[in-house]
């Protein structure tokens, strides 16, 4: 169970070539310019942004729910001890 949280707040120091532009979209200047001259479809940038927007908030409700079932577990337990 320890090794899955671990896995979970994990975070890469290189994230795998991407680059954050001005626009505030991840885009690979070099993966971009293949597909264009190639004439493959256009790939959906902002689906991807959407995707990992949604990960990252069920992340932080998934730490929100863990942290305020310590907080319960915390609180019942000083409720307990108290009455003895």
């Amino acid at each position: 169970m320890l090794r899955v949280l671990l896995n979970l707040m994990h975070r890469p120091a290189v994230r795998s070539g991407l680059s954050r532009g001005a626009h505030g979209q991840i885009r690979n200047p070099r993966f971009v310019s293949f597909l264009a001259q190639n004439n493959r479809k256009t790939l959906d940038t902002d689906f991807h942004d959407t995707v990992l927007r949604g990960r990252r908030l069920a992340r932080q409700a998934l730490y929100l729910i863990i942290g305020a079932g310590c907080t319960w577990v915390v609180v019942e337990s000083a409720r307990a001890l108290s009455t003895f």
